[in-house]
């Protein structure tokens, strides 16, 4: 049988990739993401409220 080494192997070089990402787009709050899909969602119904396809 093979000798047990000590810690998870497998996961070693997934935790180095994550070290090493950077983030290089701008950081957004989570809350401005949501309110923005809501807004969107406002200005949607409104626009079909007063401009109807039929």
């Amino acid at each position: 049988m093979a000798d047990k080494k000590d810690g998870f192997q497998s996961g070693a070089g997934l935790i180095r990739y994550f070290d090493e990402e950077e983030i290089e787009g701008p950081a957004l709050d989570p809350k401005l993401v949501i309110y923005i899909g809501v807004a969107m969602a406002v200005i949607v119904e409104l626009a079909t409220y007063f401009w109807p396809l039929h």
